[in-house]
């Protein structure tokens, strides 16, 4: 199979595994021990989790918008070619 047939180049699928890499981490941060019924956790309100783990997930998928969106340097010379 020929490298123009690919949508993506190399480049493209290394940026979208560090940014799925990126929410898998923030998801994992947003995880933990719940409350129930018969026991209140305080923790389920830590910063860790309403705050930095959110953040984390916003900038793992905007990575993968960028990854989608990224021209390669190799597209560019060929255009520039054409």
């Amino acid at each position: 199979m020929n490298k123009r047939d690919f949508a993506f180049g190399r480049m493209n699928f290394i940026l979208l595994a560090i940014g799925m890499a990126v929410v898998i981490i923030g998801f994992i941060l947003m995880g933990g021990d719940g409350s129930t019924a018969e026991a209140y956790n305080p923790d389920i309100f830590s910063p860790m989790r309403i705050k930095v783990a959110p953040v984390v997930c916003l900038i793992g998928f905007v990575s993968m918008i960028y990854a989608v969106v990224h021209k390669s340097k190799d597209e560019e010379q060929k255009e520039e070619a054409e």
